[in-house]
């Protein structure tokens, strides 16, 4: 959620912020319904401190009939007052109604554009390799090693399901496995293991509501209401965001608490609403799938979110350097970095089956993600902690993909293949795993 008294300070910054998004906001009915909602308020705190007063007088009077002249001017605000009551209340559902769907201003250095196409990439790494036999997709090694079963996990969960199987499933918790090591004992984060079923304050805290509804599946029954309500999470950013948010209005954190880190591997699960006939086969885009992710709630200071943020996404080029896998940095542009980011990062890894043969951007796929939320999370959690100064302020919030199976096993399978059909182990998992080829 958006700073609100920034909002009216500022409200070209976000008017421009909205339109660089591609989001049609009207920021000017935002600020109709707060002056609205004040002007009440004013008029109500006005009334209530005149019927405070005459509530004193009434103790004061000593003549009968005076102190029922008092009562009875008291007693006819009362209407006036549970009217303004009542307006106060309804005006400000409306009003933080509207402020959910504001989105954050991208930063300056976001490339200005509509969608994914304007997005410019930063780096790479690696090179392509080149093979001497016509490679083969990760479907087509995955049903000749029997490493999956898609025709399995179509009869039992529908489509864009899968059963991995044997190396197939060794593959993916290897690497899953790396992650977490990678992230723990390196990199000094805390591991949690998190809830993936989660009430709707926790997805509208993290800003996955009210836009991105679409892609959650609800669990329970329909005639749940209010906190009952649970959706399944797609990423424990989710929960490991939420942890650290206090229960009541309470400030539970200080300066020298911060920064948390805080990563956990969990199931995650999307509806792909909107992908209808988009990448449908294979591993790339599916319903189910287990991923380890990483936070840190720090200070609120924009450089020190922009050193973590560089930190962050630096973790998911070295996870893939290690399975040297060639990659590409992308800069997301305002248009595909969604309602809360303030710069989003992604990560590209080359997967041959996608290589149209004759552009290099088609062989690039998806992996990883890293946003950084300034205080835009914090705020609607009200996740805050006290500076060294005593002075209360909003925590600031950033999250990243450390990897992500089974899509991270499309480039691991296809660009470690051989010719006699067998697949190499990339030498960082041959320890969880125990051999050199599947």
């Amino acid at each position: 959620m958006i700073d609100l008294k920034d909002l009216r300070d500022n409200p070209d910054k976000y008017r421009d912020g909205a339109k660089k998004k591609n989001m049609g906001v009207d920021i000017d009915a935002v600020l109709a319904l707060d002056g609205k909602h004040r002007q009440a308020q004013v008029e109500f705190d006005r009334l209530k401190a005149e019927q405070n007063l005459l509530s004193q007088k009434i103790g004061k009077a000593k003549d009968p009939a005076e102190r029922e002249t008092i009562k009875q001017q008291a007693a006819a605000m009362k209407p006036r007052l549970k009217e303004l009551e009542d307006a106060g209340r309804e005006t400000r559902v409306q009003l933080d109604q509207l402020l959910w769907s504001i989105p954050q201003p991208p930063d300056a250095d976001v490339p200005v554009g509509r969608d994914a196409t304007d997005n410019v990439v930063v780096r790479h790494w690696g090179e392509p390799r080149t093979f001497d036999f016509k490679p083969l997709s990760h479907i087509e090694i995955g049903k000749k090693l029997g490493l999956m079963d898609f025709e399995a996990g179509a009869k039992i969960a529908g489509s864009r399901s899968y059963f991995l199987k044997a190396g197939g499933a060794e593959l993916h918790w290897a690497v899953i496995r790396l992650a977490l090591d990678m992230m723990t004992r390196e990199k000094g984060f805390t591991l949690l293991s998190v809830p993936v079923m989660v009430r709707d304050n926790a997805m509208r805290g993290t800003g996955f509501f009210p836009a991105g509804r679409e892609q959650a599946y609800r669990v329970g029954e329909t005639t749940e209401e209010g906190d009952e309500v649970r959706f399944l999470t797609g990423t424990a950013e989710v929960a490991l965001t939420a942890y650290a948010a206090p229960e009541t209005d309470s400030v539970t954190l200080t300066e020298a608490d911060l920064p948390l880190k805080l990563t956990a591997a969990s199931t995650c699960f999307r509806r792909e609403a909107g992908t209808y006939g988009k990448d449908t086969a294979g591993l790339y885009r599916v319903h189910q799938f287990d991923k380890v992710e990483q936070v840190v709630i720090c200070r609120n200071d924009i450089e020190e979110s922009k050193k973590w943020h560089a930190e962050m996404l630096g973790y998911s080029e070295e996870l893939l350097k290690r399975l040297n896998l060639p990659h590409r940095v992308i800069q997301c542009c305002t248009g595909d970095i969604g309602v809360k980011n303030a710069s989003m990062l992604d990560v590209e890894t080359w997967m041959p089956s996608r290589f149209d043969g004759k552009n290099p951007a088609s062989g690039y796929g998806e992996t990883h993600s890293a946003s950084r939320l300034y205080e835009f999370q914090a705020r609607r959690l009200n996740l805050r902690y006290k500076d060294k100064d005593g002075k209360t302020r909003f925590c600031h919030t950033l999250n990243n993909t450390v990897v992500a199976s089974p899509r991270i096993l499309i480039p691991i399978i296809e660009n470690y293949q051989n010719a006699d059909g067998s697949v190499t182990v990339p030498e960082a998992l041959r320890g969880y795993i125990g051999r050199e080829t599947l």
